[in-house]
């Protein structure tokens, strides 16, 4: 599998999204994601991409793409994730440890600020295709963005 780093404009993204605070745990991310999967459903939305995204330290959002018409309530919130140019690279974990990847990309991101062809990193988060935890081909591509400036 080759694995690559590249700078691209991601999409902007509309999705349900829920927040927490608290420390970084597999078991946590997974059940806020399974609640907001859940509550998407019973209001009949058609959902798309998953996004994890780390706010700050020990806070954390699990975002749903959704299609449709859709508006917060009391179990998630509404809210449009803008374009913005990112760093990306998409690999499997099961093939490639998360962990290289990221470092990978934080060493090649630093370089390309001193090459001068960003300013920084504002952000890290991952995007899946889907449920990583049942679906193997979202798991299989995942794709980590640094959210960078330019």
């Amino acid at each position: 599998m080759t694995v690559d780093f590249s700078i691209k404009n991601a999409p902007k993204y509309r999705v349900a999204t829920v927040e927490w605070s608290g420390k970084w745990s597999d078991t946590s991310i997974r059940s806020h994601f399974e609640r907001l999967e859940r509550s998407t459903k019973d209001e009949g939305l058609k959902t798309g991409k998953w996004i994890f995204r780390e706010l700050s330290d020990n806070r954390f959002e699990a975002c749903i793409e959704v299609k449709g018409d859709a508006k917060s309530n009391d179990k998630f919130r509404i809210r449009t994730l803008p374009s913005v140019p990112v760093a990306s690279v998409a690999f499997d974990p099961d093939e490639v440890s998360p962990r290289v990847v990221y470092h990978g990309l934080n060493d090649w991101t630093r370089w390309r600020k001193k090459d001068g062809e960003i300013k920084g990193v504002r952000q890290a988060r991952e995007v899946y295709g889907g449920n990583p935890w049942k679906d193997k081909s979202a798991w299989a591509r995942t794709e980590v963005q640094f959210v960078v400036r330019k």
